[in-house]
């Protein structure tokens, strides 16, 4: 079974070379806030181009309903349904996917038209063959929570907003005896070029009101979606289609695989019409119970003001002090994009629909989740979480927990509504439940989680798991991508080490512990990289009895059939371990190797072979900051005794990898993590190791910066440095003490703190350079 982005979409190479970007700098950003709101800062169209597969629609923080323009369904760097190259719309749908190297949703496009109705949307290249319509950029006005456009074609303004569970349109229309809007439950993300709808139903509830749903098998197989849909004037008629045929009013529900419905009307010239949406997992009666609930009313301007405000509030958990305006503007858009997902996935009256497919109620308080990239997500964006979203790890973790209890398929991989896509290696559910826990999140029962890990760990016959636990590592010849596999198993084994040590079992956790170096299975010190192995014990890629072509570290794997690593070839797999970097170290044979080497990944050709996925992007010699398993890497000089040479390289890669554009992204932002390590490296710091709560210092970016953790708690940073240039940290303080180490942990500002940087213009050779300063490797919280 295909588990990485690189297999889900044919051809996506080819889909994404063609794409050409715009070349002006962003237009139609809402600027009518107050200089000093930070919400003036965030631009949703960063990364709509490029490969960041954004999308510039309205949607509340960590909201189920994401209302935002589709401008075509097919092709990798549509994952999102928009690309700011496109210059005509398709519609609106309720649902969409952040920054994902898949696609999926794009529930219930809504499209407005003046004329003889179309009921197919026409492609990009001749958009008046169906209900497509022209638009300029300069046309589009974005902000949080808002989206508006102008539809050239027909002259309607199309305006968009939400509340969690609801979508609220407004269309304003020129005169016309021809009006319309036009319902598709076809439309949503193709992936190969064919409509992935199983089923779908569609039923007039009254003459205003029209309620369905439907089942698709794009990324998610199975995946349930319901709507119930009102609009503010009555239609003069509603005409139904069943494949693209028109069929006679049904007096009950019109079920098929391609449905659809044009409500026509008579509007005078500036008329407006409203469309208000409900979404629900569970069923069309619970998705008009949830609009009933957040959208009662028509008052298009006030739920605007509310989403504003809403995210006025999340994005005010950081406040950033820097005359840069270009560094403002990306980090809180980063902000802003990690606050998308996951995604809230249950009804306002508490019900769900779980990944064993059925109902369920959840406990007074509770929410339910979907949408956690973890293979991308553990690294940075969960442990951004834990300092400004507190109340909502719990729900996060507890959300896992549940999907690995009701799951036929166990902990959770990479869960998209109800079904597990099994996307990626690895089963990072436990990292991040693992996090919050050593972290001291209150409100987790940590008995059933160790129960539900260890099951995975020690009992599962997973995607090479047995091979792992008799043999130390996974042969090359009996599983794909089985390097990245064992590492990825490693870090999770080292995840539940921390739960064991907390339970007191002892034993368990030393086991656990042990195991998670099994990463060392494949060094060959020869070469100094980590190198495929097949059963027999010999090395893959030599000509010793198997008759294959010499190792190459460029290589994704050692033949067309198995590739060893997952996105990512030997070099960034060598260096792909967080929890013992000292043990990595100790394999090159000390310090000064380790470095030579690490700098060398820095420098070597940024050669990649022709069958490189497109996630391998951003590239600064062999490193890929594009792609998730690189994001670490700068940081690993902290524990090597440079972390001077961590400081110049975060510093360039804010610099280089960021841009307040819509290309503006070297690499898919991947629900949150991609912001994440901007956030939080501009901050100053990073977790290499997200499950020990161990924070690395880097470079900051500001002068000064206030993150809200929650309770009434600040951290405060405070930078002193007398040009902006200054990137390196001269002397570091915590809550006041000063320190001869550059790192810190989670319990050292969980209940608020302040750390203070001093910053130069040249390395501080001594500061952290003693091996008794280096921050923790292989060490039990």
């Amino acid at each position: 079974m295909p588990i990485s982005r690189r297999n889900f979409l044919n051809g996506a190479a080819a889909a994404y070379a063609a794409v050409s970007l715009p070349t002006t700098a962003l237009a139609g950003v809402a600027k009518t806030l107050p200089g000093d709101d930070p919400l003036r800062w965030v631009d949703p169209r960063i990364g709509t181009g490029g490969h960041g597969h954004c999308y510039p629609g309205a949607s509340v923080p960590f909201g189920a309903v994401q209302l935002s323009p589709d401008t075509y369904t097919e092709g990798w760097d549509w994952c999102s349904g928009y690309h700011v190259s496109d210059t005509s719309i398709m519609g609106f749908s309720h649902t969409h996917l952040s920054g994902t190297g898949c696609g999926d949703l794009l529930d219930f496009l809504v499209m407005a038209g003046t004329g003889p109705a179309k009921i197919v949307p026409g492609t990009r290249e001749n958009p008046d063959a169906g209900y497509r319509s022209r638009f300029d950029h300069k046309d589009e006005l974005v902000e949080p929570g808002y989206y508006s456009v102008l539809l050239k074609d027909h002259g309607i303004k199309a305006e968009l907003t939400a509340t969690e569970r609801t979508g609220l349109h407004r269309y304003t229309f020129p005169a016309s005896d021809e009006a319309y809007l036009i319902l598709d439950l076809q439309h949503g993300y193709d992936g190969g070029g064919t409509p992935n709808v199983m089923s779908s139903e569609l039923v007039k509830v009254f003459g205003d009101t029209l309620s369905g749903g439907r089942r698709t098998r794009a990324w998610g197989s199975g995946r349930h979606a319901y709507f119930t849909l009102q609009v503010s004037k009555q239609p003069t008629s509603i005409v139904f289609y069943q494949d693209d045929k028109e069929v006679p009013a049904p007096t009950g529900p019109l079920t098929g695989t391609n449905l659809k419905c044009v409500l026509h009307f008579k509007t005078k010239a500036k008329e407006v019409i409203l469309v208000r949406t409900g979404i629900s997992g569970v069923s069309a009666e619970a998705a008009g119970a949830n609009l009933k609930a957040e959208q009662p009313g028509w008052n298009f301007d006030q739920t605007r003001k509310q989403a504003l405000e809403k995210w006025r509030m999340q994005i005010g958990k950081i406040h950033v002090t820097t005359a840069n305006e270009d560094h403002k503007r990306v980090f809180y858009t980063a902000l802003y994009h990690l606050s998308l997902g996951p995604t809230l996935f249950d009804d306002a009256d508490g019900h769900y629909r779980g990944m064993d497919g059925e109902i369920h109620q959840l406990p007074a308080g509770q929410h339910n989740y979907t949408t956690f990239s973890l293979w991308d997500t553990y690294r940075a964006a969960h442990p951004t979480y834990t300092l400004i979203e507190p109340e909502r790890v719990p729900q996060f973790v507890n959300t896992l927990m549940r999907m690995a209890t009701e799951s036929p398929k166990g902990m959770a991989v990479w869960p998209l509504q109800g079904t597990e896509t099994g996307t990626m290696t690895g089963y990072h559910s436990a990292a991040v439940i693992s996090e919050a826990i050593n972290k001291g999140f209150p409100g987790i029962d940590t008995e059933k989680a160790y129960e539900l890990m260890m099951k995975r760990a020690m009992v599962d016959k997973y995607r090479g798991l047995p091979y792992y636990r008799s043999m130390g590592y996974i042969p090359a010849d009996k599983e794909d991508e089985s390097v990245s596999k064992t590492f990825e198993y490693c870090y999770d084994d080292w995840a539940i080490a921390h739960v064991a040590k907390k339970l007191g079992k002892s034993d368990d956790a030393a086991m656990l512990t042990k195991r998670s170096t099994n990463y060392k299975n494949y060094f060959d010190s020869s070469i100094g990289f980590m190198r495929p192995k097949f059963a027999d014990g010999s090395w893959a890629g030599s000509s010793e009895g198997h008759g294959l072509t010499a190792f190459n570290p460029i290589d994704m794997g050692h033949d067309d059939k198995f590739r060893d690593y997952t996105e990512s070839n030997a070099w960034q797999t060598t260096f792909a371990v967080q929890h013992d970097p000292a043990g990595l170290i100790q394999l090159f044979g000390g310090r000064p190797q380790f470095l030579a080497k690490l700098d060398e990944l820095f420098t070597t050709p940024s050669t990649l072979p022709a069958d490189a996925p497109p996630d391998i992007a951003g590239l600064v010699g062999q490193y890929a900051h594009g792609n998730e398993p690189s994001h670490h890497i700068a940081y690993l000089y902290v524990y090597a005794g440079e972390p001077h040479k961590t400081q110049a390289r975060v510093r360039s890669l804010m610099e280089t990898m960021y841009s307040p554009n819509p290309d503006g992204m070297q690499g898919n932002e991947d629900v949150g993590q991609m912001s994440a390590w901007f956030v939080l490296s501009a901050l100053g710091f990073y977790p290499v190791d997200a499950v020990s709560g161990n924070y690395i210092i880097g470079s900051p970016l500001f002068e000064h910066a206030s993150v809200a953790l929650g309770g009434g708690k600040t951290l405060e940073i405070e930078v002193r440095r007398k040009d902006p240039a200054h990137q390196y940290v001269q002397s570091f303080a915590l809550n006041g003490a000063p320190q001869q180490r550059t790192w810190f942990n989670h319990s050292d500002i969980a209940k608020g703190g302040k750390i203070v940087l001093e910053m130069g213009p040249q390395p501080n050779l001594t500061l952290g350079a003693d091996p008794a300063s280096a921050p923790p490797s292989l060490t039990l919280a």
